[in-house]
This record gives structure tokens, C-alpha cells and sequence, in this order.
């Protein structure tokens, strides 16, 4: 009876036609009864918690929506693929969000020093049992103090490979002057990283993956950028393929599957010593949708899946079901509208349009959260008001997006930049243009098509024609990064635990400041005063200090829309019972290093 009755009530709500006979605290209500049910039929098991100790075997079948343009991960570009290869590596540290500390990875211990000479100095020791090794055998050769040293100065270091760890490596000294975090050698497993002044968060600044540099250097000496780039390609012999992480991967058929193995000599291990992840084998099912990716587990080829909010209910009240549906929480991060500012490949009167503050108000008055929320997320989510995510330390509740659905707001912005809404019904500049524009949306990714839609409803009441074109995610990619031939787009960044984080992303001269990356100065003042705040920022070692300034900065970032934020929604997955140790909530994803067969 509750679901007929908000069914009833959403409807009255999306017709807008009369007064709706029953009170906005009883809707509230039924709302709230619907949630509460869904969620009672879910499982809530967050991470952080001891786990137990498993024993090794078995296949893990999982899902990737994208596959490798390469084995490279400095030009294998897209998330899909770095998902894959990340499994061949590791970082130097990595930060617990349950202890709210960094815990050592690759990196067997670090130390921090602040000398009297002035700066700061961040020292890491390396493991003494860890080997860039092949499937086959073959190759087993130490990982040293030389890895990361060789990376630091001739991957990202190198201003030609344009990679988003060459930004992060420059600091702007008191008198305005730039300085480089320089990288010294210590011993065969120690090096150190020289900051060149004191630094808020040293481990996050010098945190880094890495590759191999008894590949990288003999490509980039006998052929330079282009060896570099084009080393490890797709075509490259899967035996050959060196892995310092978790996994091998051992075969790859394009547009069917990834297989990987597990690496016997990764260095992480259970208390009883023996080595993680618990399943020996994995299998990436290359899926090209999230319904194709839903009927695979239905039918059993998958373990676990994401459970759209639409089919949650079709989930949870499945009778002799042989899997649990986990609740994760609301998710950190926020799909977002961008509009491209970027004037080399952008028709001047969109230039113009989305270039102004008040156009990209008026579009974030024009995002139905609620709508999105209700129709999509089946009320199972919040809007996105924020912009730190709740679980960053310098989040502010009191900081919020003013720009919420209003589409009468939305009209008084559009008027006072000089845009009309005429008696044709249709919106035009000042010139006359009739206000057009291309939203691009990656046509795997159901979820956002159906945001498209909605947001492009919602516009059409004002008139203004949103075209949404479905086109593959690399190819976005490609225009966001290298043809900057885009007018608006859905994307998502994930979320950040901590505020200086995106340091290529948030700063002007960021290869992913998508709007218009890779400035050579501020192209706005206010883009100036954002750089100028997140150094500040970066270095503010007293916290009071440092929170007046994130939360300026966060102002600012609400106020000029570069990124319009939508919804975090709840997260559900569905895991099959054969599975022991499931840990799943939005702070750090599913623990599937720890999952075993019983």
C-alpha cells in the first residue's frame, strides 16, 4: 500500500497540475517509509573491521565497461583501463579512511623531518621483498630506490609527456618564485624527497605509483617521448608484462575478457602469511552497458555487481536468492555538468555563453535534483550542496551551493547576462543566437543518459535545445583532453579525502582543469584567486588558519559553477553468497583482497 501510495503522490508532485491533497510532511513521511524499507532488506557491513583469515583459490568473475587501449599507464588515459593496471602496481603509501591515518604500502616505513634549514624532508624505505616479475617466470628483477627515482625526475618530471604528476612537483616559494620537490637517492632502498618549504600534508604531496625503469629507460633512450608512450603497447606479449602488484595479466581478448593471476610474490600477506588476494584467478568480463552487465549476474557469470536503484527492488525482494545486496551509505563523490571555457576549439558565442558566471548559475538552477533523485535514484540519494565531500576534514556543512533548481532564478540570471527568452519560446543572446549546445554523454553509462534527459527537459521549459549525443568514453576523453572540441559534458571525479587533492585538476594550469586546462596564466580572477588559495592552502600548517581558507576557497568554487554537481547517490551491491569476508561501504569500496571461498 505505501508504494501505491508514493507512486500516486510522486506523480501528482511531476504533473504540477493542481495542489496536491495530501500535506508535505505526509509525503515526507511515505517517503521516508519507502527508504526505511528498501534499506531493512539490505545489508550493512562497512570496512575497517577485523576480517577473517581466508584460505587461497578459486575465480573471481567481475566486469570492466572499458578494456585497454594500452598496457602503458602513463598513455592508457581512461579510468576503464587504469582500473586494469592498477592491479600491476602499487603506491608508496596508503591512507586508511577508518584510522583516518597513512599506513605504509610499497613503502615498508616513511619519516618526515622538518631541518632547521628551512623546507621539509619526506623519506621513504622501500620493502626488501618486492620484484617486477612476469607470468611466465622469466623475469624477476628487484624493485629499487630506483624505480621511483627514475619516475619522479624522467616521467613526470619531463614537461613533454604532459602527465598529471608534472604540475605537482612545483611549489610557489613567499616571494611568488617556483621551486621543484626534488628526489634523492639514499641507499638501494631509501630516497627522500626535499620539499622546498614546509608542507600540510607532505605524505599526500609525495605519495606516487610507479613503473618499471628497466623498461621505461632503455624506451625513452633509444626512442625518447615517443618510446616512452608507446612501450608496453597493446600488442605487447602478455608474458613479457612486468607486475609489482597483485596481479599478472595473463590474457586479454578484446571485447570479451581480461584474465589475470595472482602474483606469488606480491609483499602483502594474511597474519597466517599467506599472500593476498585470497582468489587465485580473475576475470574481467568486458561489458559494453550496466543492463548487459545486470543480466550477467542474474545469470551467475558474474560475483558481485552495482545495483542500479531501479532494479533495487526487483534485488532485494528476490525469493531463494544466492546473493546478499550490501548498502554502502551515500556515495562521496558527484556525477557533474561541465561547460567547455576553453576558446581554441569553442565557437565564440558559446565561448561567451559559458564562459559567464551567471549562464552556469542559471544552468545549476536548471538541474532538477530532486527530479533526477526521484526518477533515477528512486529517492534513494541526497543533492549535491557541497563541495568537499562530508568525509574531508575542512568539509563545511554551512557551505552550500545557492544555486539549486529554480528555474525562475534560473530566468532572471539568464536576463541580467544579456539573454531573452522570446515570445517564439525559444532563448537567444544578445546577438539573437538561439541558445544551442551539445551535451556529451558516454552511451555505456545508463545512468547519466538519463541525467542528460532530465537536465535537457528542464532547459527546454526555458528555451534552450540541449542536443545529448552518446558517443564512446575515450573518445570523450580524447575531446577533454586533447582536441578541446566539446561544449558540455557528464563526468565525475570520484571524491577526495583530502582538500588538496586534484592538484591536477583544481589549479589553472591542471591538465584535468577541464573547463580550460593547461593555462599558462589564470584566464579569470577568479581561477587567479583559486591558485592562489590552494597553495595557501597546501602549506597552512596551523588548522584554523587553514580552514578559513578552504572554506573561501569552496566559496568560490559554489559561486562560479566550473563544475555543477548533482547527486550522491546510495550505494548498493549485490554479492554472491560463495563469497566470505564481504566489506562494502563508500568510504573505501568493496575489500576484495580479503574475499574468499569457503
Amino acid at each position: 500500500m505505501k508504494q501505491i501510495l508514493f507512486v500516486f503522490i510522486i506523480g501528482l508532485l511531476a504533473a504540477c497540475v493542481k495542489e496536491p491533497e495530501y500535506a508535505e510532511s505526509e509525503i515526507e513521511a511515505v517517503k521516508q517509509a519507502m527508504k526505511n524499507d528498501f534499506l531493512s532488506k539490505t545489508v550493512r557491513k562497512p570496512g575497517g573491521q577485523p576480517f577473517k583469515i581466508g584460505k587461497p583459490g578459486g575465480t573471481i568473475n567481475l566486469v570492466t565497461n572499458g578494456e585497454p587501449k594500452s598496457f602503458n599507464i602513463i598513455s592508457s588515459g581512461d579510468s576503464s583501463a587504469k582500473n586494469i593496471l592498477e592491479p600491476l602496481h602499487d603506491y608508496l603509501v596508503n591512507y586508511d579512511p577508518y584510522k583516518k591515518e597513512f599506513t605504509p604500502q610499497a613503502a615498508e616505513k616513511f619519516e618526515v623531518e622538518t631541518p632547521e634549514s628551512g623546507g621539509m624532508i619526506v623519506r621513504y624505505y622501500l620493502r626488501d621483498n618486492m620484484f617486477w616479475t612476469t607470468s611466465d617466470g622469466k623475469v624477476r628483477v628487484p624493485v629499487t630506490a630506483d624505480d621511483p627515482i627514475f619516475w619522479y625526475d624522467e616521467i613526470h618530471g619531463d614537461a613533454a609527456l604532459r602527465t598529471s604528476g608534472y604540475a605537482a612537483q612545483f611549489v610557489t616559494l613567499d616571494d611568488g618564485s617556483e621551486a621543484r620537490i626534488t628526489i634523492h637517492k639514499i641507499d638501494r632502498l631509501t630516497f627522500e624527497f626535499h620539499l622546498p618549504k614546509i608542507d600540510a600534508n607532505p605524505l599526500l604531496s609525495t605519495n606516487m605509483n610507479f613503473g618499471p625503469k628497466y623498461i621505461y629507460e632503455k624506451a625513452k633512450k633509444e626512442r625518447g617521448i615517443e618510446g616512452v608512450l608507446n612501450v608496453l603497447s597493446i600488442d605487447t606479449d602478455l608474458k613479457t608484462l612486468p607486475s609489482m602488484g597483485p596481479m599478472h595479466i595473463v590474457e586479454y581478448t578484446p571485447g570479451v575478457r581480461i584474465v589475470m593471476k595472482r602474483n606469488p610474490d606480491y609483499w602483502k600477506k594474511d597474519e597466517a602469511g599467506t599472500v593476498l588476494p585470497y582468489y587465485e584467478t580473475a576475470i574481467y568480463k568486458v561489458v559494453g552497458d550496466l543492463n548487459a552487465e545486470n543480466l550477467l549476474f542474474k545469470s551467475g557469470q558474474l560475483d558481485y555487481t552495482n545495483v542500479r536503484h531501479e532494479n533495487l527492488e526487483e534485488y532485494i525482494n528476490k525469493e531463494n536468492k544466492n546473493y546478499t545486496v550490501y548498502d554502502g551509505g551515500t556515495s562521496l563523490g558527484s556525477d557533474y555538468i561541465t561547460f567547455n571555457q576553453n576558446p581554441a576549439k569553442l565557437e565564440a558565442k558559446k565561448h561567451k555563453w559559458f564562459a559567464s558566471t551567471q549562464f552556469r548559475q542559471a544552468m545549476s538552477c536548471l538541474i532538477n535534483r530532486e527530479r533526477i533523485i526521484r526518477q533515477i535514484f528512486r529517492g534513494l540519494g541526497e543533492p549535491a550542496h557541497d563541495f568537499f565531500c562530508k568525509a574531508n576534514p575542512m568539509y563545511n556543512e554551512k557551505i552550500k551551493l545557492e544555486y539549486t533548481y529554480n528555474p525562475n532564478h534560473a530566468l532572471r540570471l539568464l536576463n541580467k547576462a544579456g539573454f531573452d527568452l522570446g515570445d517564439d519560446k525559444k532563448m537567444r543572446d544578445a546577438e539573437g543566437n538561439p541558445v544551442e549546445f551539445d551535451l556529451l554523454v558516454n552511451g555505456e553509462n545508463n545512468i547519466r543518459l538519463d541525467i542528460a534527459t532530465i537536465f535537457a527537459d528542464e532547459a527546454a521549459n526555458l528555451g534552450i535545445k540541449i542536443n545529448i549525443r552518446s558517443m564512446d568514453f575515450q573518445k570523450i576523453i580524447d575531446m577533454l583532453t586533447s582536441t578541446f572540441d566539446w561544449d558540455c559534458t557528464i563526468m565525475s571525479f570520484g571524491s577526495n579525502y583530502w582538500p588538496t587533492q586534484g592538484s591536477n585538476v583544481w589549479p589553472s594550469n591542471g591538465r584535468l582543469h577541464l573547463w580550460y586546462p593547461m593555462q599558462e596564466t589564470p584566464a579569470t580572477e577568479w581561477e587567479a584567486e583559486i591558485d592562489k588559495l590552494y597553495e595557501a592552502g597546501t602549506y597552512a600548517l596551523d588548522n584554523d588558519k587553514a580552514k578559513q581558507i578552504w572554506d573561501k576557497y569552496q566559496r568560490i568554487i559554489l559561486e562560479q559553477c566550473p563544475l555543477i554537481y548533482i547527486a550522491h547517490p546510495y550505494s548498493f551491491l549485490a554479492v554472491n553468497n560463495r563469497w566470505e569476508n564481504v566489506f562494502f561501504d563508500t568510504l573505501n569500496g568493496l575489500e576484495s583482497d580479503v574475499l574468499f571461498l569457503e
